[in-house]
């Protein structure tokens, strides 16, 4: 009897694991290729964040869903990534540990998800205007 009481305390006490090892944000460092650009992120239509100068460091609530990063820089083309969602690296054992409570914990707060830590765009150069085409001779007579 004692030993199912005991267990039951650890198991309730291991529930939200992610949640309180992994927290429920996460820091993204932003590079880009020439540096300056400005980055807008989005996740399901809505802002997340706005970094307004590459590189440099956003910080977003973690979610099962992924974020869209779009980034802009006078000169070059617009520039976007994908940033996916993944599972946090103790999800597995806190479904072990924590069972079904413990894991829906995480899900419904996001720690039980990981976004990648860094992020990098390479901007292309907007085309330069092709040369106007040089004139004809006139014919020689």
């Amino acid at each position: 009897m004692k030993f199912h009481a005991l267990a039951a305390l650890a198991a309730v006490s291991l529930c939200g694991c992610g949640t309180i090892t992994q927290g429920t944000s996460q820091n993204i460092t932003i590079t880009s290729n020439p540096s300056g650009g400005h980055c807008d992120l989005t996740r399901m239509g809505e802002h997340v964040a706005t970094l307004d100068r590459t590189p440099g460091t956003v910080k977003v609530d973690k979610t099962k869903n992924d974020i869209l990063m779009t980034c802009s820089l006078a000169g070059y083309q617009d520039a976007s990534a994908n940033l996916e969602s993944g599972y946090g690296a103790g999800t597995f054992g806190n479904i072990i540990l924590g069972g079904v409570i413990g894991w829906g914990i995480d899900s419904a707060t996001g720690a039980d998800n990981k976004y990648p830590t860094t992020a990098n765009v390479q901007f292309v150069p907007v085309a330069a205007p092709a040369p106007a085409p040089a004139a004809a001779a006139p014919p020689a007579s």
